[in-house]
């Protein structure tokens, strides 16, 4: 795949463009269609040796829809200007990856752009012919974008041959506008940079098919290699505990794969390789001895009686390939070594056990920073720092590379954590529960491998119906968000998260820091359709009963009990969880025989009686029998209504609680789940109802006003950009940046004496308002920053004079100069008053938006006033926002009544608020440059919305999500 580039003509004169700033920003490692991965980075002038090899391994057919000619070799010349460009004018990125034992790094794709005028830029593309078919060049378009889009380019344009159908491919299928036309057998093709919900729609498909792909390449791993730290090691280490668990784990049952040894002292009566490294040349006849096995028994390595899955060697290089997953228990700087040694055997993925990284300072990140770079450069995802391992149950993939010594058992919960302790009692509490697991990662520091890459994976697994994640951090909320939403329109995600704001940054962890409001996780989470658990206690209660029970057709809740004092106090917590108690509810005695248990299990689960029954069975004085829980098994299957039980000593999964489904006998048994007390079983049933409405619900589309200018209001903040400095826009360019966005600001005049204001009045038009600029007063009515309703020119002189004398006390030290002085104190500068024309009357709201370096823009709603700000009754909405947001968002606060006709009061117009809050959340969701934006105060009257105030901040762009994709690193 390649785009026009002419070589430079013999007679050019030499190359004079400099060499920029080397832009180090655009650096990224990223997962290609096949779930490896490679680097991107800018082109350096030492590339030029690796860019002249990538040429002559081209194929001629390559080279000539590249050059529009047959060039054997590129000259002196083309490789100074092709690898020697400014960044600005002439930018170029190159994919890389490192080969040989001396880890050259080979040039495996390249884009490159030469702006034509300041707006647009002639791009081309060269992939190399082995790489082909990899997604290679709709990543490097998704990025030379992205590069474009910061040096201010807006379109691309390419000439392309007609028989280049991958170019012309990639440009038609990156969901960008574009344009094309033939002219002497050239195709001429045009593609406009702004993003459109088509291509953000495509690069998102993409990154789940590239994402999930690498996640099925972890989870279906046949061949393991596990490397510890070597005879050398103290007994009793970390690393070397690590490493006899996995072994000795691999020992009892290796699943459906086999293990490769090194570094791990075998079992007794099995030789230790170690002693005695085999010549080169032996080992060469042993590895050619082994292509194509796929037994590990045999003269490869001496395996362990008994388990002929496990095999030992001395050294990796002794290993024969291919491997599909590495697990290191290693310190760092031997961690990285090996990683490199790994390249050689095709390993898809690394799991690192160890720790020693980030948690121990800087030295320690710059050591993390390596190990993902080896990895990436080699094509691998990386588990870990500090991980527990993973395992998956799925059939014909049946792995354990897990510290745990004893798994849950097989079922359809997905489960992913990244602390270590936190993953012990999870699976404790599965395994004692007994329900089932279809996987499990730990990703302990989280480096590489995130919740992401699993939920991308989960989607689409057919052994998984359930996704519970515990989050010690987010690294990427609106990737989460994103993927999340996604995910639980088609399977329910459960989300604990360490401390309910999500800004605990655990040691280990090189997550941004993030100010944004503690509800604005809740609100991302609520957006994404999660279940947010209380704890992984709670997690484990809602997953029990999304597993084995179908989601609630309603929140109608039919209780029975075996007493009517249980009754009511199962009630009272029903209507705490906000749902409802059927009117069938009731309960059989203690003493009540099979008949009267049978029909009062009939009574509760006949047609129409409930959405769910919660059946709850504590005998105080006789002993527990049978008929009360296996009525309720029976029903539960046979009616297929979501059932939850109570009863003494069950938790879990219990034979008892089970029955055979009618609808297929020869399946697995239908099991209702049970809970060690009512309000656990209640609190379980409320988030599963929750969930099912949010699944049922419309949850709107995410619409672009019409009247937007992004090209304009683009241009204007990128005028006032001073760096990463904070800038305050002056008046006029906020009012120029609202109407790009369709939002008027009303005009106001600031004025020094009485003349000025009624000059204003005048020119405005009456009745105005009278504001004092003095930045504690603005909007403080109620210290008289504020007078409303100035009907006429005396009255306009008189506020003026009070409010001089009124602000002069508020403000000591503010000088005071009469009705036509001019001379300047404290009241507000220069020009201490603002007039405005008087909107009409209705309820006066704040609209906010701030970017968070960690969550992205997050937008704001309540309505104004100092009680609304004390007692935090403002929503928040993390864009971008679909028309059900928003609405939600104006719905969502406690003073909502007032817009909706509160105490007679007339009914506000919340579709023209609606309007200003979506077109508000584009504007924050375009321009990560802004920093804060304050719309202040917002008068919603019967008819419209008028905005009377508004102030905005720029700083350089810091946002993590951007519209290319990039791992971590």
């Amino acid at each position: 795949m390649s785009g026009h580039d002419a070589p430079a003509e013999p007679d050019a004169g030499p190359h004079d463009a400099g060499q920029g700033e080397y832009p180090v920003e655009w650096e990224a490692d990223v997962v290609l269609r096949d779930g490896s991965t490679t680097h991107v980075r800018p082109i350096r002038p030492s590339d030029a040796p690796a860019l002249q090899r990538f040429h002559m391994g081209q194929s001629e057919r390559s080279t000539y829809l590249r050059f529009f000619a047959n060039i054997e070799r590129l000259s002196d010349r083309d490789l100074a200007r092709f690898t020697v460009v400014d960044h600005d004018e002439r930018v170029a990125l190159v994919a890389v990856k490192r080969v040989g034992e001396d880890a050259r790094e080979d040039i495996i794709g390249v884009a490159r752009f030469d702006k034509v005028t300041p707006h647009e830029a002639e791009v081309a593309f060269n992939i190399a012919d082995a790489e082909q078919g990899r997604g290679l060049g709709s990543v490097l378009l998704e990025h030379l974008a992205v590069a474009a889009r910061e040096r201010g380019v807006r379109r691309f344009s390419a000439e392309v041959l007609p028989q280049n159908g991958k170019m012309l491919a990639v440009f038609q299928e990156a969901g960008y506008a574009t344009s094309q036309h033939v002219d002497d057998g050239i195709v001429a093709v045009s593609v406009d940079l702004d993003p459109t919900e088509r291509s953000r729609a495509v690069m998102a498909d993409r990154e789940h098919r590239a994402e999930a792909r690498s996640m099925h390449g972890l989870l279906t791993a046949r061949r393991v290699l596990l490397v510890g730290p070597g005879p050398t090691a103290e007994p009793g280490t970390a690393s070397r505990l690590m490493a006899e668990r996995v072994l000795a784990n691999a020992s009892t049952d290796p699943g459906d794969g086999t293990f490769d040894v090194v570094g791990v002292a075998p079992p007794s009566g099995v030789a230790d390789p170690s002693a005695s490294p085999a010549s080169p040349a032996e080992r060469e006849a042993e590895s050619d001895s082994a292509e194509g096995a796929d037994s590990a028994e045999g003269a490869d390595g001496d395996g362990v009686a008994g388990s002929p899955a496990v095999r030992f060697f001395a050294r990796i290089a002794d290993v024969p390939g291919p491997v599909d997953l590495a697990l290191l228990a290693l310190p760092p700087h031997e961690a990285i070594a090996a990683t490199a040694e790994l390249e050689r055997l095709g390993v898809r993925a690394v799991v690192v056990l160890s720790a020693g990284y980030a948690e121990t300072g800087p030295e320690g990140l710059a050591l993390r920073r390596e190990l993902l770079r080896t990895a990436h450069a080699a094509g691998m995802r990386v588990v870990g720092p500090a991980t527990y391992g993973l395992f998956t149950t799925h059939v014909e993939h049946r792995l354990n590379a897990s510290l745990a010594e004893v798994l849950p058992p097989a079922g359809s919960i997905g489960i992913f954590c990244q602390s270590a302790p936190t993953a012990v009692t999870l699976l404790a509490t599965a395994l004692r529960r007994g329900i089932g697991v279809s996987s499990f990662v730990s990703a302990g520091h989280r480096a590489d491998v995130s919740g992401n890459d699993l939920m991308q994976f989960w989607q689409d697994d057919p052994e998984t119906s359930v996704v519970c994640l515990y989050l010690e951090s987010i690294g990427n909320p609106r990737k989460f968000s994103r993927i999340a939403r996604r995910l639980a329109s088609v399977k329910p995600v459960v989300v604990v998260t360490a401390g309910r704001s999500g800004q605990v940054v655990p040691p280990g962890h090189a997550v941004r820091s993030t100010r944004a409001p503690r509800r604005t996780l809740d609100e991302m989470l609520r957006q994404s359709g999660v279940i947010h658990a209380e704890n992984t206690h709670h997690l484990v209660d809602i997953a029990q009963l999304l597993a084995y029970q179908p989601l609630p057709g309603g929140r109608r809740i039919g209780l029975l009990t075996s007493s009517a004092a249980l009754t009511a106090l199962v009630a009272e917590a029903v209507g705490s969880a906000g749902l409802v108690v059927s009117d069938r509810s009731g309960f059989v005695a203690e003493d009540a025989d099979d008949d009267e248990v049978e029909a009062a299990v009939a009574a509760i689960f006949a047609p129409d009686a409930c959405d769910v029954v919660v059946a709850v069975h504590v005998p105080t004085v006789r002993p527990r029998g049978e008929a009360f829980s296996r009525a309720v098994a029976r029903a539960a299957a046979a009616s297929g209504r979501t059932t939850v039980a109570s009863v003494l000593g069950m938790h879990g999964l219990a034979e008892e609680l089970s029955a055979p489904d009618p609808a297929n006998p020869d399946g697995p048994p239908v099991h209702v789940p049970a809970y060690s007390t009512p309000e656990d079983a209640v609190a379980a049933v409320g988030a599963v109802v929750g969930y099912a409405r949010w699944r049922e619900a419309d949850h709107g589309t995410v619409e672009r006003p019409t009247g937007v200018d992004s090209d304009g209001a683009r241009a204007l903040v990128e005028a006032a950009l001073v760096g990463d400095t904070v800038v305050d826009l002056d008046a006029q360019d906020v009012v120029r940046l609202l109407a790009a966005y369709g939002i008027e600001l009303w005009p106001s005049r600031r004025v020094r004496t009485a003349d000025e204001a009624v000059a204003a009045a005048h020119d405005i038009g009456w009745p105005v308002a009278l504001k004092s600029t003095a930045e504690s007063l603005r909007h403080r009515a109620d210290l008289g920053g504020v007078r409303l309703d100035i009907g006429d020119e005396d009255e306009l002189r008189d506020d003026v004079e009070q409010m001089r004398q009124t602000l002069a006390a508020v403000l000591p030290g503010a000088r005071s100069t009469g009705t036509g002085g001019d001379e300047q104190g404290d009241l507000g500068g220069p020009a201490p008053f603002e007039v405005q024309r008087m909107a009409d009357a209705g309820v006066a709201c704040v609209v906010r938006s701030t970017e968070d370096q960690l969550f992205g823009p997050v937008v704001s709603f309540g309505l104004a006033g100092d009680a609304v700000d004390l007692l935090g009754d403002v929503s928040y909405g993390v864009p971008p926002l679909t028309d059900v947001d928003v609405a939600t968002m104006v719905r969502s606060i406690r003073a909502a009544p007032r817009l909706f006709g509160y105490m007679g009061a007339p009914v506000a117009d919340t579709a023209a608020l609606e309007d200003l809050l979506a077109r508000v959340s584009l504007m924050a969701d375009e321009l990560p440059e802004l920093r804060s934006v304050e719309i202040y105060p917002v008068v919603v009257a019967e008819h419209g919305a008028a905005v009377l105030g508004a102030r905005v901040q720029v700083a350089g762009a810091q946002r993590a999500d951007t519209l290319r994709r990039a791992l971590p690193g």
